[in-house]
């Protein structure tokens, strides 16, 4: 009666091979839930469920499902990752994204260092086994990849053991990213400067009284010239003439004014030194002076809006209203003339009632209208991402063509599609919470199916080499990860959600990005991404020039 159950759980299948993929999500997952002095591991519980479930020789496991079950999870979490930071993307460089790339390099280049002189210097090690420790101890599955075929062409022979090294090193690799990570977030203790990331993207909203004999009698667009930084003025009030009005650049200021200024963190110092006093009056107080002024956001949700410039839309001609800023998911960007709107986005506008009920029809400020998901360019993207991951880049001296691999190639093309999409006519807007969905879902199939595929390896190679590999694991990934953490903290003075996101960026570890994020409540993907798509390359040649030291 029962053999059919038996048989279930027994014998490879589809089937099997689901339930097995969901029970090791669902223990890790109430793992999850223990805190140790309010600490958790998260879904790296996940990883080592189903290392234990993988080592039950009892039950089978096909390998070909779970490699699929593996790619495609890490395929959806890196592509909504980039769906997430894509807006941004591109701005972060002229914030420290270069700054950022480099420290990447450095962990890397480190991690690389490390494993060479160990396999030099430890005369029982084979170098080229240490090639598939090393991936292991940065959780790099392309890089394993690429050494393996790297191994076959100068040996001509398989390459299970860098295999076996990589099962060995990889668990390491994961929960020693995310100890450092947790041992950063607590050792820092700087909540305040966290929480200035997390505001706004360094969005500042200020009002300056005019003090500076210099702005008396200018225009804000003479004003705007002079300082030469981007800043918006949404209200101007003059108080001798107790008379509110919605400025643009034609309006002249006097002494005594007071200016409503929105402007990013790095530049409002200089605006308030150039003008005048900054003074303590939020919108309730500006709401008082004139109450025929309001703010009110507006929200994007008509397809023929979709890729018009703010310039285009001449919110402040046709309805005398300033927009004070765009918000994108997560992030609020300057409304300079040449930025374009997408679907989702949020328009802040200030004006008086009449305008902003004509702008909302305009704009379409449905919000019910984008319940709908738009499936169609998230498979286009998911489509294009793993063809551009299988492009061959040739490098001259590797034997081998690189490639970005199934990760890099959906970031990248997730990032260039949330950014240039609307330009080209393709819908890329998402929910926050479908993203988000995305991103759990593709980051827990990811880590049960190495978990699972990791098990009986695992163990077997532990016993048959001691602890020698899992403590040469350790260090490939401890020392870099601990000498750049030092170095972007004390002297590149990185903001902790910053340098947890680099970390795992620069480790290729989505296990600890997915930890980082629930630290920083997400703002850890930003520099993830920035880093993640140069440092898959570096990863995949390293690997390759550590198979071609072992030549010599």
């Amino acid at each position: 009666m029962g053999s059919w159950l038996v048989n279930l759980f027994t014998h490879t299948s589809v089937a099997q091979s689901i339930i097995l993929v969901a029970a090791t999500i669902f223990g890790g997952l109430a793992l999850a839930k223990l805190k140790f002095k309010g600490l958790s591991l998260g879904v790296t519980w996940i990883l080592f469920v189903g290392i234990l479930i993988g080592q039950f020789e009892f039950i089978p496991l096909d390998d070909e499902v779970l490699h699929f079950v593996k790619e495609f999870g890490l395929i959806l979490f890196v592509y909504s990752i980039g769906l997430q930071v894509g807006p941004g993307f591109f701005s972060s460089f002229k914030s420290g994204g270069v700054t950022l790339n480099m420290l990447a390099v450095g962990i890397v280049a480190l991690g690389g260092i490390t494993a060479a002189l160990i396999g030099i210097f430890c005369d029982d090690m084979d170098l080229a086994s240490m090639a598939g420790i090393m991936s292991g101890a940065v959780t790099n599955t392309p890089g394993l990849g690429a050494a393996q075929q790297t191994y076959y062409d100068l040996y001509h022979e398989s390459a299970s053991i860098l295999s076996a090294g990589y099962a060995i090193a990889y668990p390491m690799g994961v929960i020693g990213v995310v100890l450092t990570c947790l041992a950063i977030s607590k050792l820092c203790k700087d909540k305040e400067k966290v929480e200035q990331v997390m505001d706004q993207k360094n969005m500042d909203m200020f009002t300056i009284e005019i003090r500076n004999n210099a702005c008396d009698n200018i225009t804000i667009g003479k004003l705007k010239d002079i300082l030469g930084v981007k800043f918006v003025v949404t209200r101007l009030y003059h108080p001798e003439k107790q008379f509110m009005e919605v400025p643009n650049d034609a309006s002249v200021l006097s002494l005594g004014d007071r200016i409503y200024v929105v402007c990013d963190k790095a530049s409002s110092q200089n605006v308030e030194m150039c003008t005048g006093n900054r003074i303590e009056m939020n919108l309730d107080e500006w709401d008082l002076l004139d109450n025929r002024l309001i703010s009110k956001k507006l929200k994007v949700t008509r397809s023929e809006v979709e890729g018009k410039t703010i310039a285009e839309m001449n919110f402040r001609g046709n309805y005398n209203l300033n927009i004070s800023r765009v918000i994108r998911g997560d992030v609020s960007i300057f409304p300079s003339t040449g930025l374009r709107v997408a679907l989702g986005d949020i328009i802040v506008v200030v004006g008086n009632e009449q305008g902003i009920q004509q702008a909302a029809t305009y704009v379409g400020n449905a919000k019910a209208k984008l319940n709908e998901p738009f499936l169609m360019p998230i498979f286009l993207g998911i489509m294009l991402g793993v063809i551009l991951g299988c492009v061959p880049l040739a490098i001259p001296g590797v034997p081998i063509p690189v490639k970005l691999g199934l990760a890099g190639g959906p970031l990248v093309v997730a990032i260039l599609m949330s950014r240039f999409g609307t330009r080209m006519g393709i819908v890329t807007y998402a929910t926050h919470s479908a993203k988000k969905m995305l991103q759990e879902v593709g980051i827990t199939l990811f880590m049960a199916a190495v978990g699972l595929s990791s098990g009986k390896i695992f163990f077997t190679t532990l016993m048959e080499q001691g602890l020698s590999w899992f403590l040469m694991g350790a260090m490939i990934t401890i020392i870099p990860v601990v000498i750049i953490s030092l170095i972007g903290r004390f002297f590149c003075k990185l903001e902790v959600p910053q340098l947890l996101g680099l970390l795992s960026g620069g480790m290729t570890d989505p296990a600890a990005l997915a930890f980082s994020n629930t630290i920083t409540e997400g703002k850890a993907s930003l520099s993830y991404a920035t880093v993640y798509p140069l440092t898959m390359f570096c990863r995949i040649l390293c690997a390759q020039v550590i198979i071609l030291l072992s030549v010599g």
